[in-house]
Order: structure tokens, then C-alpha cells, then sequence
């Protein structure tokens, strides 16, 4: 699919959130606008005087891992930071079925972003956007198997959360070269943590894994425990950089970035997060290395 691509137009793609679909039959379509409208339509509003998260969890690429990264990381989401009836899930299979779900598409997250903001209060309101993929020096890709590709650029991402004015905003990137998007996406009111810097790779994205290594790390342990973001993002830090010592990996050097007004509303959620433990799930992400051994 990338071959049918020229560089040149990744980069205008990713910086448009647009994407490239083939073959896509009549059908499909509509059932796919029934599957997104049916679950935004089912979105509670937020609660007037509460600083309520919306969370938004986008596989973007149709590997299984994603998928299944992405359904788990909604869960976790949404139960730490109180999101329950207020989260969209979208993505692919989980490599047990087709998906019910809408797919994980640069429109489609569009859309969701916008729904978002109609129905929070964007002075007291906080998005969480988690999102998983592959990667690249341009942004996080799209890609639907054989029938879709696309991107979407740091720029991108940056406008249209300012054209819809959610200013409060935690952001997780899981993928290669996620790095990218923090000098443009940080600000006093977000908080960004990124899979790897600008300039390396992530690791765990093979199509039967459970996790990414950030997914994992991050998600999967880290914040399932009643600590702060940030002792969670450092916590994951280490795991991830453990991983890669053992598996004699180039670190992938996650980045982490929170603005003094995100330390004020994470507080606050942070405040009313379950006090309890949650285990891990699935299979650790860097078993494939320890099969290796």
C-alpha cells in the first residue's frame, strides 16, 4: 500500500487527516455510518460543574494488536479517569472477529473529536486521546489492509483540536517517531506522552501481540495503579527501557510533556481515580523477545 504512495503525498495526506480508500462496496459504507452514529449518539453529555473526561481510543491500523490494544486501553481509560458512558472506541478486529466497532480512520476520528465538543464544556472539560498505530517522521499512519491509507500530521492533529477549542487535553501516542508530535501539540493545558521520540522506533507492534510496549507499559500497568500521570509515565518509562535493554533494542526514548494547567485537572482526576490495583491483562508485551532467548 505505502508503494502506491510517493512520499511527497504522504506528507499532504497527513497533513490534510485524509485518506486514500479503495474499492469500498455501498454497503459497507452504510453500515459503517450506522456503527459511528450509533455509538455517538450514545455519548452522555458532560455535568455542569464537574470536570468530566471524554476518551477517545483510535487503533488506526487494522492489525490485531491495535485493535485489541486499543478496546483494552478504553476500558482502563475510562474507568481511571471516570469516562464510563463517555468514551468511543475505534478500531479493527481483535483478531477473533470482524468488528462491530466503527473503524479506526482519520475521518472517523474527525468526527468523534467534533461530537466531543459539542457535547463538553471545553473550560472545564478534559479529552483523553489515546491512539495506536504505525508511524512514521510524518505522523501516525492509517491503514486498513488492502483497502484504506492515510495519515495524520502533527499539524493536523493541532488544528482541528483548536478549531473545536478543546484546549484540555491528555494525548497518548503509541508509535514509532510519536515524538513528532509534542513541540507543536504541548501547552499549558495539555498533557502529551509519546512511544518514542521523533527520530526512533517503538516497539511490540507485531499483529499477534497483546500490547505494544508502550501500550503495556503505560496502560496496561502503569495506570491501572493509583498513582499520579506522571509517576505512571515515569514508571512506564522504565519498564519500556528495561525491555529494550534485555531484548538489545535502541531505546525508544518516550517523551513525556505536562503543561502546569494539565497538572491542575489531572490533579483533580487523579483525585478520583480507584484506589484499588487492576492486573495487568493479556500477554506481556515483550514475550516475543523472551521466546527469542
Amino acid at each position: 500500500m505505502i508503494a502506491r504512495s510517493g512520499e511527497a503525498e504522504l506528507v499532504q495526506l497527513a497533513d490534510q487527516g485524509g485518506a486514500i480508500e479503495y474499492d469500498r462496496k455501498a454497503g459497507w459504507r452504510l453500515a459503517e455510518h450506522r456503527r459511528l452514529s450509533s455509538m455517538l449518539a450514545a455519548i452522555q453529555p458532560q455535568r455542569k460543574g464537574v470536570t468530566d473526561a471524554f476518551v477517545i481510543s483510535v487503533a488506526l491500523d487494522s492489525d490485531p494488536v491495535f485493535g485489541r490494544e486499543a478496546r483494552e486501553a478504553a476500558k482502563v481509560l475510562s474507568r481511571r479517569y471516570g469516562a464510563v458512558g463517555r468514551t468511543i472506541v475505534l478500531a479493527g478486529t481483535d483478531g477473533k472477529a470482524d468488528s462491530a466497532l466503527p473503524m479506526g480512520s482519520p475521518s472517523n476520528l474527525d468526527v468523534a473529536l467534533a461530537r466531543i465538543a459539542e457535547l463538553m464544556d471545553v473550560n472545564e472539560d478534559v479529552l483523553i486521546l489515546y491512539t495506536t498505530s504505525h508511524g512514521a517522521r510524518f505522523g501516525i499512519v492509517y491503514n486498513d489492509g488492502d483497502q484504506g491509507f492515510g495519515a495524520i500530521s502533527p499539524a493536523r492533529l493541532w488544528q482541528t483540536l483548536s478549531q473545536l477549542g478543546i484546549r484540555n487535553r491528555l494525548i497518548m501516542i503509541s508509535a514509532c517517531y510519536a515524538g513528532v508530535f509534542v513541540p507543536l501539540l504541548s501547552s499549558d493545558t495539555t498533557a502529551i506522552i509519546t512511544a518514542a521520540s521523533s527520530d526512533r522506533s517503538s516497539f511490540g507492534c507485531v499483529a499477534d501481540n497483546d500490547w505494544t510496549f508502550f501500550g503495556d507499559a503505560l496502560v496496561n500497568r502503569a495506570l491501572r495503579q493509583p498513582k499520579p500521570l506522571a509517576a505512571a509515565a515515569a514508571e512506564a518509562t522504565r519498564t519500556i527501557a528495561g525491555w529494550e535493554q534485555e531484548g538489545r533494542l535502541e531505546p525508544s526514548q518516550p517523551q513525556v510533556a505536562i503543561g502546569p494547567g494539565a497538572a491542575r485537572w489531572l490533579a483533580v482526576l487523579d483525585a478520583r481515580a480507584p484506589r484499588d490495583v487492576m492486573p495487568p491483562v493479556g500477554r506481556p508485551a515483550n514475550s516475543v523477545l523472551l521466546a527469542q532467548h
